[in-house]
């Protein structure tokens, strides 16, 4: 369209008009610069890429204007461009302490492992996971409201307790895709095994020496219960800090464990007594039968002597009546008057006609002469 020198804005316009919206025209008065139209903008900007991508003024083909034409050269450039961002944009690097989860159109194609992998772009996304880091979950610090770590055991006393989860991803797409939140689904499960296993546990061994046993099973019962859930993480190990009464009767509990040692110190020593005076009982209990035994072996050995020497003497006596009993008489006599200094002479007559024999004591003689040479070297 053309202008009129008669415009609203005074002098005359450049071509294609002189109003405001062609943005040719001068200011009032017909002074200041004229402003570029915005086909002149557009038309440059067209050349300018024209240039850019090997082309050149001419007609375009099969007909006679003027317009933008691209040569084959720049459609060859353009394409080998759109190829080069797109390689760059598919090709990607894994470290190794690294996996990635390769989605396609959203759902699990395969896990890529350290090293240059290739996911084409954007038909294939990449997310990587660090599966090697250790990562904590931290339970009984008291950092969260509900975190307070004291828990009850079977004795009905409250223990403070505070431990840590070490864990690292071992199925990187079960992490990417069953959790919402790992670090807080580690926590929950790992706190909620640990009040079961106190609750069946007593208070002096979760103190003193149940420590190890008591990781190892919270290790088990966490582990069994994230791979009900399909979590896709391991539990490294566990890291038991602390079991200790709550603060506001430690002193109180320090009272009762000492007087507990006392008790057990004092039953060991009641111990020690009973199992001694048992053994010296059971001892003497034990000589006592055996010294019984043997008098009772004793008694029933000479019993049976006896009648077996009875039986002799009855049975010679059966055969020879006087002659045994004449032996018996004097056997007996022997017993009894064995021992007195007395003799005894039966049926004798001596010369004086009062039946007692001179008798000369020549064993008694023999006694002392053999005793006088002792006498005459004193």
């Amino acid at each position: 369209m053309s202008g009129n020198s008669g415009g609203p804005w005074g002098g005359g316009g450049n071509r294609g008009g002189g109003g405001r919206g062609s943005g040719g025209g001068q200011g009032p008065g017909g002074q200041g610069p004229q402003i570029p139209e915005i086909d002149d903008l557009v038309k440059k900007g067209q050349q300018q890429l024209k240039v850019l991508m090997g082309g050149g003024r001419g007609g375009k083909r099969g007909g006679g204007g003027d317009g933008p034409g691209l040569s084959g050269r720049g459609v060859l450039l353009g394409v080998a461009g759109l190829a080069v961002l797109w390689l760059f944009a598919s090709f990607y690097t894994v470290k190794p302490e690294e996996r990635s989860v390769e989605l396609l159109f959203g759902q699990e194609y395969r896990i890529g492992q350290p090293g240059l992998n290739f996911a084409p772009w954007p038909v294939v996304r990449a997310e990587k996971v660090q599966v090697t880091t250790e990562r904590v979950s931290e339970v009984g610090t008291g950092r969260g409201a509900l975190d307070s770590g004291l828990m009850l055991t079977r004795d009905e006393a409250v223990v403070d307790i505070e431990f840590q989860v070490v864990w690292n991803v071992a199925d990187p797409a079960r992490y990417l895709f069953n959790l919402a939140d790992p670090h807080e689904t580690v926590r929950a499960v790992s706190e909620s095994a640990m009040r079961d296993i106190i609750a069946r546990s007593e208070l002096s061994p979760i103190l003193n020496r149940d420590r190890g046993a008591i990781a190892a099973d919270l290790r088990q019962a966490a582990q069994g219960t994230l791979e009900s859930y399909e979590s896709g993480i391991n539990i490294i190990r566990i890291n038991f800090d602390k079991a200790d009464p709550p603060r506001e009767v430690i002193d109180s509990f320090r009272e009762v464990q000492a007087a507990r040692q006392e008790r057990d110190r004092l039953e060991r020593q009641a111990d020690a007594y009973a199992n001694r005076v048992l053994a010296a009982a059971r001892g003497e209990a034990a000589q006592i039968q055996e010294e019984a035994e043997g008098y009772r072996a004793q008694v029933v050995n000479v019993a049976e002597g006896e009648a077996s020497r009875f039986l002799a003497v009855w049975n010679e006596y059966v055969n020879a009546p006087e002659v045994t009993r004449r032996r018996m008489y004097l056997e007996t006599m022997e017993q009894v008057l064995g021992e007195m200094d007395l003799t005894i002479l039966d049926n004798v007559i001596g010369d004086n006609g009062t039946g007692v024999l001179p008798y000369l004591p020549l064993d008694q003689l023999r006694g002392v002469r053999a005793e006088s040479p002792r006498g005459n070297g004193q």
